[in-house]
C-alpha cells in the first residue's frame, strides 16, 4: 500500500515540477480570451447556441500537453469562476474542451444565462496569471 502511495505521490509531484504556469515566457503581449460569438446581450429564440472562442497571444493545445504559453478552454455556464488555484471542476456549469476545441454548441433553457471562458493548463488548472474572459449575459427567449 505504501509503495503505491509513493508512486502516485511521485507522479503528481512530477506534474507540479514540470509545469510552467507563467503566461508571458514565450509570446509577445498579454494573453486574452474572449467570445467571438455570441456577444454580450445576445438573444435567441433557439435553445441551441453556437459559441466560438477567441484567444490572443496564447496557444490552444489539448489537455495533457505541457508547452510554453499554452492551455485549453473551459466554458463556465451560469456560475462564478472556480477557485483559481485548483483544478477546474467538470460539470454542466464547467465544461472542458480538453481536445483543444475552439467552438461548441450548447443547449440552454429559456431565460437569462451567463457565459465565461477560462483557460486551463495541461492539468486543467488555471495559470498562475489566470486567463479568463469577461462574463457575458445572453437570453433564450421562449418562441411561443
Amino acid at each position: 500500500m505504501n509503495r503505491v502511495f509513493f508512486i502516485y505521490l511521485a507522479f503528481f509531484a512530477s506534474f507540479l515540477a514540470t509545469e510552467n504556469t507563467n503566461t508571458s515566457n514565450c509570446q509577445n503581449g498579454k494573453p486574452e480570451v474572449f467570445f467571438v460569438t455570441p456577444k454580450n446581450g445576445f438573444k435567441s429564440t433557439q435553445s441551441e447556441i453556437k459559441i466560438i472562442f477567441g484567444i490572443k497571444n496564447f496557444n490552444i493545445v489539448p489537455a495533457g500537453i505541457n508547452k510554453c504559453d499554452s492551455g485549453h478552454h473551459h466554458l463556465v455556464v451560469d456560475a462564478d469562476l472556480p477557485i483559481l488555484s485548483r483544478p477546474i471542476p467538470s460539470s454542466k456549469s464547467y465544461i472542458h474542451f480538453g481536445k483543444g476545441q475552439t467552438e461548441t454548441t450548447i443547449e440552454l433553457t429559456p431565460g437569462k444565462h451567463t457565459l465565461q471562458l477560462l483557460v486551463g493548463n495541461f492539468a486543467h488548472i488555471p495559470h498562475s496569471d489566470p486567463i479568463y474572459s469577461e462574463k457575458i449575459e445572453i437570453e433564450v427567449v421562449n418562441s411561443q
